[in-house]
C-alpha cells in the first residue's frame, strides 16, 4: 500500500516556517537565560569567596616577631639580646659599670594584622625587691617585613656599695588587648668597673 503525499500550499508552508522560527527564538532565549543565570551564580560565588578571604585576613591575629633588645652605652660596644638565650644568676648576660650612661633600643617586626596599643614593660629586682618599673607606649603598627625600631630615653645606672650586685629584669611587650608577644627574664650585674673581657 503506497503512501499518498499531499502537496503543501505556499500559505501553509509559510505558517510552518514561522512556527519553526518562533521555536528557534524561544530556544535561543532560553539558552541565553541559562548562560546569564550561570554567569550570575559564578560572579556571586566569586564575591562570596573574595569577601570570605577579606574576613579571614581581618580575623588573623597580629604577630610581633624577631624581637631584639639593645643596651647602648657610649663607652662600650653595643649589647644585643635576642631569643633564645640562656641566663641564670650564675651566668649573667652582661655587666654594667655603676654611674654610667646607657639607653635601651627595641626592634621587632609585625605580621598578619595591625597590632594596636603596643607597650613595652620593663621590671627590675635586686635581691627580690623591685627597684624599678618602666612602661612605655610604643604605638600602633602595621604589618611589614622591615623591622620597627624604638629607642628609649637615656638613663644612668645607680652607684654606690648598695647599688652594686646582681639584678633580675623581666621585659614584656603587650598590646591593648593584653596579648603578650615578648616575655623574657634575664640577669645582669652592676660593678665598680667595666669587666675586662667585655
Amino acid at each position: 500500500m503506497s503512501a499518498i503525499v499531499e502537496p503543501i500550499s505556499p500559505s501553509k508552508a509559510l505558517i510552518m516556517d514561522t512556527m519553526m522560527d518562533e521555536n528557534n527564538q524561544q530556544e535561543n532565549m532560553k539558552m541565553e537565560d541559562d548562560e546569564s543565570s550561570m554567569e550570575e551564580q559564578f560572579l556571586d560565588s566569586s564575591d562570596h569567596s573574595n569577601s570570605d578571604e577579606v574576613e579571614a585576613e581581618n580575623e588573623l591575629e597580629p604577630e610581633v616577631q624577631e624581637p631584639k633588645l639593645y643596651i647602648i652605652c657610649p663607652e662600650r660596644p653595643e649589647l644585643v639580646l635576642c631569643e633564645p638565650f640562656f641566663s641564670t644568676p650564675k651566668e649573667c648576660l652582661f655587666t654594667l659599670k655603676e654611674a654610667s650612661r646607657y639607653k635601651l633600643k627595641f626592634s621587632f617586626t609585625v605580621s598578619n594584622n595591625v597590632v594596636c596599643g603596643l607597650k613595652y614593660i620593663n621590671t627590675t629586682w635586686k635581691t627580690g625587691v623591685r627597684v624599678d618599673k618602666s612602661q612605655v607606649m610604643l604605638g600602633t603598627f602595621e604589618p611589614r617585613k622591615e623591622p620597627y625600631v624604638y629607642e628609649l630615653e637615656e638613663d644612668v645606672t645607680p652607684s654606690g656599695v648598695f647599688a652594686r650586685g646582681l639584678y633580675t629584669t623581666r621585659t614584656q611587650v603587650i598590646d591593648e588587648k593584653e596579648r603578650c608577644y615578648v616575655d623574657i627574664t634575664y640577669y645582669f650585674d652592676i660593678q665598680r668597673q667595666w669587666p675586662e673581657s667585655s
